[in-house]
Protein backbone atom coordinates (compact mmCIF):
# COMPACT_ATOMS: atom_id res chain seq x y z
CA UNK A 1 0.00 0.00 0.00
CA UNK A 2 1.11 3.52 -1.11
CA UNK A 3 1.93 5.85 1.88
CA UNK A 4 -0.64 8.73 2.62
CA UNK A 5 0.17 12.49 2.78
CA UNK A 6 -2.27 15.23 3.65
CA UNK A 7 -1.32 18.88 1.94
CA UNK A 8 -3.31 21.70 3.72
CA UNK A 9 -3.68 24.65 1.19
CA UNK A 10 -2.55 22.11 -1.73
CA UNK A 11 -4.57 23.55 -4.89
CA UNK A 12 -2.16 26.82 -5.88
CA UNK A 13 1.42 27.47 -5.19
CA UNK A 14 3.84 26.03 -2.94
CA UNK A 15 0.79 23.32 -1.65
CA UNK A 16 0.52 22.07 -5.34
CA UNK A 17 3.75 21.99 -6.26
CA UNK A 18 4.70 19.77 -2.73
CA UNK A 19 1.18 17.44 -3.61
CA UNK A 20 3.00 16.45 -7.28
CA UNK A 21 6.27 16.17 -5.80
CA UNK A 22 4.94 13.71 -2.64
CA UNK A 23 2.91 12.00 -5.86
CA UNK A 24 5.80 11.62 -7.92
CA UNK A 25 7.56 9.98 -5.00
CA UNK A 26 4.50 7.25 -5.09
CA UNK A 27 2.71 8.76 -2.39
CA UNK A 28 -1.12 8.74 -2.53
CA UNK A 29 -1.92 12.54 -2.48
CA UNK A 30 -5.24 14.23 -0.23
CA UNK A 31 -5.67 17.66 -1.59
CA UNK A 32 -6.87 19.99 1.64
CA UNK A 33 -8.22 23.18 0.05
CA UNK A 34 -11.17 25.98 0.83
CA UNK A 35 -11.84 28.19 -2.08
CA UNK A 36 -10.55 26.73 -5.24
CA UNK A 37 -12.24 23.81 -6.39
CA UNK A 38 -11.70 24.04 -9.64
CA UNK A 39 -7.94 23.88 -9.25
CA UNK A 40 -8.18 21.19 -6.98
CA UNK A 41 -10.19 18.86 -9.27
CA UNK A 42 -7.40 19.43 -12.04
CA UNK A 43 -4.35 18.83 -9.55
CA UNK A 44 -6.36 15.76 -8.70
CA UNK A 45 -6.39 14.47 -12.46
CA UNK A 46 -3.11 15.69 -13.07
CA UNK A 47 -1.96 13.64 -10.01
CA UNK A 48 -3.33 10.25 -10.89
CA UNK A 49 -2.83 10.42 -14.68
CA UNK A 50 0.36 11.90 -14.37
CA UNK A 51 1.70 9.64 -11.44
CA UNK A 52 -0.31 6.55 -11.29
CA UNK A 53 -1.74 6.79 -7.76
CA UNK A 54 -4.53 8.03 -5.65
CA UNK A 55 -5.94 11.55 -5.17
CA UNK A 56 -8.64 12.92 -3.34
CA UNK A 57 -9.88 16.62 -2.61
CA UNK A 58 -11.45 17.75 0.49
CA UNK A 59 -12.60 21.16 1.10
CA UNK A 60 -11.87 22.26 5.12
CA UNK A 61 -11.54 25.19 6.63
CA UNK A 62 -8.13 24.36 8.87
CA UNK A 63 -8.91 26.78 10.98
CA UNK A 64 -12.57 24.75 12.04
CA UNK A 65 -12.09 21.95 14.69
CA UNK A 66 -15.26 20.37 13.35
CA UNK A 67 -14.17 20.81 9.84
CA UNK A 68 -10.65 19.32 9.98
CA UNK A 69 -12.02 15.97 12.56
CA UNK A 70 -14.63 15.36 10.01
CA UNK A 71 -11.39 15.76 7.15
CA UNK A 72 -9.02 13.26 9.28
CA UNK A 73 -12.01 11.04 9.69
CA UNK A 74 -12.25 10.44 5.80
CA UNK A 75 -8.77 10.27 5.31
CA UNK A 76 -8.29 7.49 7.99
CA UNK A 77 -11.87 5.84 6.88
CA UNK A 78 -10.64 5.62 3.46
CA UNK A 79 -6.57 4.70 3.46
CA UNK A 80 -6.33 3.66 7.61
CA UNK A 81 -3.82 5.98 7.92
CA UNK A 82 -1.23 8.98 7.42
CA UNK A 83 2.45 9.18 6.94
CA UNK A 84 2.89 12.32 6.49
CA UNK A 85 1.24 16.12 6.90
CA UNK A 86 2.67 19.16 4.98
CA UNK A 87 0.66 22.19 7.17
CA UNK A 88 0.89 24.72 4.36
CA UNK A 89 -2.47 26.65 4.40
CA UNK A 90 -2.23 30.10 5.05
CA UNK A 91 -3.19 33.82 4.81
CA UNK A 92 -1.99 37.15 4.56
CA UNK A 93 -3.62 40.17 4.73
CA UNK A 94 -0.58 42.96 4.02
CA UNK A 95 -2.06 46.01 5.90
CA UNK A 96 -0.30 48.51 7.64
CA UNK A 97 -0.12 48.93 11.01
CA UNK A 98 -2.32 51.36 11.51
CA UNK A 99 -4.88 49.69 9.22
CA UNK A 100 -5.11 45.81 10.31
CA UNK A 101 -8.38 45.12 12.03
CA UNK A 102 -8.67 42.60 15.03
CA UNK A 103 -11.00 40.57 12.61
CA UNK A 104 -8.18 40.09 10.38
CA UNK A 105 -5.19 39.54 12.92
CA UNK A 106 -7.11 37.32 14.59
CA UNK A 107 -8.32 35.16 11.30
CA UNK A 108 -4.47 35.45 10.78
CA UNK A 109 -3.80 33.65 13.47
CA UNK A 110 -6.79 31.06 13.31
CA UNK A 111 -5.01 29.86 9.93
CA UNK A 112 -1.52 29.69 10.60
CA UNK A 113 -0.66 29.03 14.18
CA UNK A 114 -4.34 27.42 15.54
CA UNK A 115 -5.08 25.87 12.12
CA UNK A 116 -1.67 24.31 11.92
CA UNK A 117 -2.30 22.61 15.40
CA UNK A 118 -5.61 21.39 14.79
CA UNK A 119 -4.31 19.38 11.59
CA UNK A 120 -1.45 17.90 13.25
CA UNK A 121 -3.25 16.93 16.35
CA UNK A 122 -5.80 15.32 14.64
CA UNK A 123 -3.90 13.47 11.96
CA UNK A 124 -1.47 12.71 14.72
CA UNK A 125 -3.80 10.55 16.46
CA UNK A 126 -3.38 8.13 13.25
CA UNK A 127 0.56 8.49 12.69
CA UNK A 128 2.53 5.61 13.23
CA UNK A 129 6.44 5.46 13.95
CA UNK A 130 8.18 7.07 10.92
CA UNK A 131 5.71 9.64 10.05
CA UNK A 132 6.26 13.40 9.76
CA UNK A 133 5.06 16.78 9.93
CA UNK A 134 6.33 19.72 8.05
CA UNK A 135 4.94 22.74 9.05
CA UNK A 136 5.12 25.74 6.58
CA UNK A 137 7.08 28.95 7.82
CA UNK A 138 8.12 31.91 6.89
CA UNK A 139 11.62 34.14 7.04
CA UNK A 140 9.27 36.62 8.51
CA UNK A 141 9.25 34.67 11.86
CA UNK A 142 12.73 34.16 11.25
CA UNK A 143 15.04 37.21 10.39
CA UNK A 144 13.01 39.04 7.85
CA UNK A 145 10.96 42.05 9.09
CA UNK A 146 7.93 42.70 6.73
CA UNK A 147 6.19 46.45 8.83
CA UNK A 148 3.25 46.29 5.86
CA UNK A 149 2.53 42.59 7.33
CA UNK A 150 3.17 42.82 11.22
CA UNK A 151 -0.13 39.48 11.43
CA UNK A 152 1.91 37.58 9.12
CA UNK A 153 4.76 37.60 10.61
CA UNK A 154 3.82 36.97 14.28
CA UNK A 155 1.91 34.04 12.99
CA UNK A 156 4.96 32.47 11.72
CA UNK A 157 6.63 33.37 14.59
CA UNK A 158 4.38 31.45 16.66
CA UNK A 159 4.42 28.41 13.80
CA UNK A 160 8.37 27.78 14.48
CA UNK A 161 7.35 27.65 18.19
CA UNK A 162 4.53 25.13 17.72
CA UNK A 163 6.45 23.08 15.52
CA UNK A 164 9.55 22.90 18.24
CA UNK A 165 7.07 21.81 20.72
CA UNK A 166 5.33 19.47 18.68
CA UNK A 167 8.59 17.69 18.17
CA UNK A 168 8.58 17.56 21.33
CA UNK A 169 5.09 16.30 22.09
CA UNK A 170 5.26 14.18 19.46
CA UNK A 171 8.77 11.90 19.79
CA UNK A 172 10.08 9.75 19.17
CA UNK A 173 7.66 8.38 16.75
CA UNK A 174 6.77 11.60 14.44
CA UNK A 175 9.67 14.09 13.81
CA UNK A 176 8.15 17.46 13.13
CA UNK A 177 9.72 20.51 11.11
CA UNK A 178 9.17 23.47 9.41
CA UNK A 179 10.93 25.59 6.36
CA UNK A 180 10.99 28.82 6.56
CA UNK A 181 10.38 30.40 3.14
CA UNK A 182 11.94 33.61 1.54
CA UNK A 183 10.14 34.81 -2.08
CA UNK A 184 8.88 32.48 -3.45
CA UNK A 185 6.84 32.80 -7.30
CA UNK A 186 4.01 32.32 -6.27
CA UNK A 187 0.10 33.79 -6.84
CA UNK A 188 0.83 35.56 -3.59
CA UNK A 189 2.92 37.94 -5.00
CA UNK A 190 2.24 37.79 -8.23
CA UNK A 191 1.05 41.37 -8.29
CA UNK A 192 4.09 43.09 -6.63
CA UNK A 193 5.45 45.86 -8.48
CA UNK A 194 8.02 44.74 -11.27
CA UNK A 195 10.46 47.67 -9.50
CA UNK A 196 9.43 46.23 -5.82
CA UNK A 197 10.52 42.55 -7.38
CA UNK A 198 13.53 44.10 -8.53
CA UNK A 199 15.09 45.13 -5.57
CA UNK A 200 13.81 42.53 -3.49
CA UNK A 201 15.84 40.15 -6.11
CA UNK A 202 19.54 42.26 -5.62
CA UNK A 203 19.22 41.60 -1.94
CA UNK A 204 19.06 37.18 -3.17
CA UNK A 205 22.50 35.97 -3.49
CA UNK A 206 20.85 34.16 -6.34
CA UNK A 207 18.87 36.95 -7.67
CA UNK A 208 15.45 35.46 -8.38
CA UNK A 209 12.43 34.48 -6.53
CA UNK A 210 12.27 30.73 -5.64
CA UNK A 211 9.90 28.55 -7.93
CA UNK A 212 7.34 26.20 -5.69
CA UNK A 213 9.05 23.12 -6.80
CA UNK A 214 12.62 24.35 -5.09
CA UNK A 215 10.34 24.77 -1.82
CA UNK A 216 9.16 21.23 -2.44
CA UNK A 217 12.03 19.17 -2.38
CA UNK A 218 13.10 20.40 0.76
CA UNK A 219 9.17 19.68 2.41
CA UNK A 220 9.56 16.12 0.36
CA UNK A 221 13.44 16.08 2.21
CA UNK A 222 12.22 16.79 5.75
CA UNK A 223 9.68 13.92 4.87
CA UNK A 224 11.40 11.36 3.38
CA UNK A 225 14.16 8.96 5.00
CA UNK A 226 16.67 10.47 4.03
CA UNK A 227 16.28 12.92 6.86
CA UNK A 228 15.88 10.86 9.36
CA UNK A 229 17.96 12.22 11.97
CA UNK A 230 16.56 15.83 11.35
CA UNK A 231 13.70 16.34 13.82
CA UNK A 232 12.57 19.84 15.68
CA UNK A 233 14.48 22.21 12.81
CA UNK A 234 13.40 25.48 10.89
CA UNK A 235 15.25 25.01 7.40
CA UNK A 236 14.99 28.15 5.98
CA UNK A 237 14.83 28.31 2.50
CA UNK A 238 15.71 31.84 0.90
CA UNK A 239 18.16 31.77 -1.49
CA UNK A 240 20.87 33.92 0.85
CA UNK A 241 18.78 36.74 1.60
Amino acid sequence: MNKIVLVTGASTGIGRATAIKFASNGYDVVINYINSNEKANALKELIETEYKVNALTYKADVSDENQVKEMVSFIVEKYGKIDALVNNAGIAYDRNFEDITIEEFKRTLEVNVIGAFIVARECSKHMEKGSTIVNVSSTNGTKTISPECLDYNVSKVGLQSLTRDLAFQLKPNIRVNAVAIGWADTDLNKDLPKEYIEEENAKIYIERFADPSEIANAIYFLSSEESSYINSEILVIDGGY
